[in-house]
């Protein structure tokens, strides 16, 4: 049925509802409509005419006038409203059961809303209602401490209301993959809905034995628990929620959300595992709660449960897409240095050999000269080789170390022999000194990787020191260790300290990356492939020991360290030196 504007409809709901009903009373038997009102859009009653007015002591002219203070109103207006807007938008009527509320009393009605066509061209503002009182109940307030049970119609509301609680925080939470907003937005959406006195949210980590407020609703009157911890075991109601996923009520001892009052504590959960904690303070007009409103609290926490793993699985996926477009780039950049690197000493020795096929050396001398040129630069080569076969190895993880026990001063007397030249080339002094012992001071490791470590830091030092010089010690840490199941007496700390150019503190972290390099401009004024110091650092850490760096900053010099284990434990010579340098 729908009702044209230019009827005079309108008027006669001014002039006499009661004949209105009457008429659709006859014409409607299975309405019955005892019932007539109009409305705007606003829910704001026009006309209303009720043939029980005068048992139940409702002025009709009192619902008509009185706009601030609803007297005659839907249970949920919310809902109501809702169905008003639509009829008047798609001007088809609509029969269907309501509650409303008058005084303390709740009337179940049966209503037809019916549009009221406007002129063409213009929008639907009003419509008129007729309808049937289906039953009544009443609810009224005791007097009594003691909270009263809700009616069958309350819980009705209740549930009604909860069920379109937990269908928008649904919906809020899957518009984002923020996890700050997700929880902010359902304490808000809850305790504003249900006003709430507190309500508040935990992630939970079950590596942890607490868990720490992240996000809450609480009233103005309470203090905030925002960021305080909360002991799992310390509370019942949170390890039981935790440990059987199912909603908990009772009450809150150590850190009361609200005094005196039952706390209702759930589980958020993905794969049935708990991820979080929401807890309530449950009013007590609200209490004891249904088996149905557990479900649906049951139910927030598992979308809630959902929504927070999701997030963190993007978090995650984002930060391994950063890392990993990180490492391709760090790979591009090496890729580009290692070539430069291989071309730089490939150039020499073809340009060299090619000097002398061509015979363009003067004397058997100068021949020589390019002769051992190329070879210094084949060794070279043979160097940046080495280290791309190492660091492949390694990747792989089909580095074997074979470790055999290894005399220090052999392998501080092979480090002078290579480098000692290389650095008085560069006028820097060049000292090495061992602790004193009255006998050998033996390490276990591989001798060929071991030198190949010192190798590495000591040409470090002397590429990146322009004044002054490199100096190398060694000392004896007597701290028992155990490496491969293996007990050794103690380390062998070895210090490479040179007074160069450093590395600002910033900087540092990207020194045993593998394929980073401090800096690029300094990258090609230097050269190198920046894999010296990773390939170190898996080296002493596959024979037991550890590497570090430590520089005050640019300019102030660097010193690296690193340890490995001690065969056995030599006999320390008392002297004012404690030290000897050494002697090859």
């Amino acid at each position: 049925m729908t009702i044209t504007a230019n009827s005079q409809l309108p008027n006669l709901f001014s002039q006499n509802l009661e004949d209105i009903a009457n008429q659709t009373n006859g014409s409607s038997p299975a309405l019955g409509a005892e019932l007539v009102y109009m409305q705007d859009g606003s829910g704001r009653y026009l006309t209303f005419y009720w043939q029980r007015s005068e048992v139940l002591g409702l002025n009709p002219e009192q619902v008509v006038s009185s706009h601030e203070e609803e007297i005659f109103a839907p249970a949920d207006k919310v809902a109501y409203l809702e169905r008003l807007h639509r009829i008047l938008t798609s001007l088809v009527p609509e029969k269907f059961q309501c509650w409303f509320r008058y005084q303390q009393e709740l009337y179940e009605l049966e209503l037809v809303i019916c549009p009221i066509i406007p002129p063409l061209g213009t929008a639907a503002t009003t419509v008129v209602v007729m309808g049937r009182l289906l039953q009544a109940t009443v609810n009224q307030q005791e007097h009594s401490t003691t909270p009263k049970a809700p009616t069958p119609i309350e819980l009705a509301l209740r549930s009604q209301q909860h069920q379109k609680l937990v269908t928008k925080i649904t919906r809020n939470i899957r518009r984002t993959l923020d996890l700050d907003i997700i929880w902010q937005q359902t304490v808000d959406s809850l305790g504003k809905a249900l006003k709430l006195e507190r309500c508040i949210i935990c992630p939970y980590q079950p590596s942890s034995s607490k868990v720490r407020v992240i996000a809450e609703y609480h009233q103005p009157e309470r203090s905030s628990m925002l960021g305080l911890e909360i002991d799992v075991a310390s509370e019942p109601a949170f390890a039981q929620a935790l440990a059987t996923l199912e909603p908990v009520v009772m009450e809150v001892s150590q850190y009361a959300l609200c005094p005196n009052q039952k706390v209702l504590v759930v589980a958020t959960c993905y794969q049935d595992q708990a991820n979080g904690l929401i807890a309530v303070a449950v009013r007590d007009e609200c209490y004891p709660l249904t088996n149905a409103e557990l479900e649906l609290a049951k139910e927030v926490a598992d979308q809630l449960g959902t929504a927070i793993a999701h997030a963190t699985l993007y978090k995650e996926l984002e930060a391994a897409r950063q890392k990993a477009e990180e490492a391709s780039r760090l790979k591009s950049e090496f890729l580009a240095n290692v070539s430069h690197e291989i071309r730089t000493p490939l150039n020499g020795m073809i340009g060299f050999l090619k000097l002398i096929l061509e015979g363009m050396a003067d004397d058997p001398e100068e021949q020589h000269q390019f002769l051992l040129e190329a070879h210094q630069s084949s060794i070279h080569l043979l160097n940046i080789i080495n280290d791309i076969l190492d660091i492949a190895k390694i990747e792989a993880g089909k580095m074997e170390l074979d470790c055999a026990p290894v005399k220090l001063d052999e392998l501080f007397c092979g480090v002078e022999s290579f480098m000692r030249p290389q650095a008085e080339m560069k006028n820097l002094s060049f000292r090495m000194q061992i602790p004193t012992t009255c006998d050998e001071i033996v390490v276990q490791g591989n001798y060929q990787r071991l030198l190949q470590v010192m190798l590495n830091l000591v040409n470090n030092a002397i590429k990146f020191t322009h004044e002054g010089g490199i100096t190398i010690t060694s000392e004896i840490v007597q701290k028992k260790v155990k490496f491969q199941e293996q007990q050794f007496p103690g380390m062998v700390r070895v210090r490479v300290a040179d007074t160069g150019i450093g590395v600002s503190l910033d900087k540092q972290d990207k020194l045993f990356q593998l394929f980073s390099q401090v800096d690029g401009s300094r990258t090609r004024q230097y050269g190198g492939t920046g894999l010296g110091l990773a390939i170190s650092q898996k080296l002493i850490e596959a024979m037991g020991g550890e590497v570090h760096f430590y520089s005050l900053g640019e300019g102030l010099g660097s010193t690296v360290t690193f340890t490995v284990p001690l065969y056995h434990q030599p006999v320390i010579v008392s002297s004012s030196d404690g030290n000897i340098d050494c002697a090859c």
